[in-house]
């Protein structure tokens, strides 16, 4: 269960929970990352321990609040996201950039694994300098042995996608694509 925030910020919160009848505070941070589908990117940082909350959404672009089909199919300019509230107690920014790296493709400019399009654009999206610098230290190792391209930017919105597609992934996973299901498959087969 949720407990009620004490501190609020758009960055972060901190809150303060009851387990077994001891208190401990979450320093929760949030950081967005486009990486394809973000039924696919849910999957890679919901079972990742210290993240907190998964949800998805569109950022960038230049309509507001865009349905699920305007940013597919239409010229929104947004990117699929997921929007990752974590503990930084438990798991550090540079942690989540690992996951982030390990679930994209860096290679592919046109999209992710099936998924093409700008919508489908792998993004590390930054909230503050210190995000936008660890992002930048890691691009560099990884430029280090590989070329590849990834749009880094200051974070600018996000709009929630419908309910429908919330948890689309989740409750369809046999009618997704061959490729998608199999990714799934294999992340699940991780220890």
């Amino acid at each position: 269960p949720r407990s009620t925030p004490l501190y609020s910020s758009a960055a972060s919160d901190v809150y303060k929970r009851q387990v077994n009848n001891q208190s401990y505070s979450q320093e929760l941070e949030k950081t967005y990352f486009g990486g394809g589908c973000f039924w696919c990117m849910e999957e890679s940082f919901d079972k990742v321990e210290g993240v907190t909350n998964v949800v998805s959404g569109y950022s960038g672009g230049t309509k507001p609040n865009p349905t699920y089909k305007e940013v597919t199919y239409g010229d929104t300019g947004h990117i699929e996201v997921v929007e990752i509230t974590y503990d930084t107690n438990k798991i550090s920014y540079e942690e989540l950039l690992n996951v982030f790296w390990k679930n994209i493709d860096p290679f592919d400019a046109a999209g992710q694994f099936c998924d093409k399009g700008y919508s489908y654009k792998s993004a590390a999206f930054y909230i503050n300098d210190n995000q936008k610098k660890l992002i930048e230290k890691s691009i560099k190792a990884i430029e280090n042995d590989f070329n590849y391209i990834v749009v880094v930017g200051p974070f600018q919105n996000r709009s929630q996608t419908n309910n429908a597609r919330e948890d689309f992934r989740r409750l369809n996973m046999d009618s997704l694509p061959p490729k998608c299901r199999e990714i799934n498959d294999e992340l699940r087969s991780i220890p």
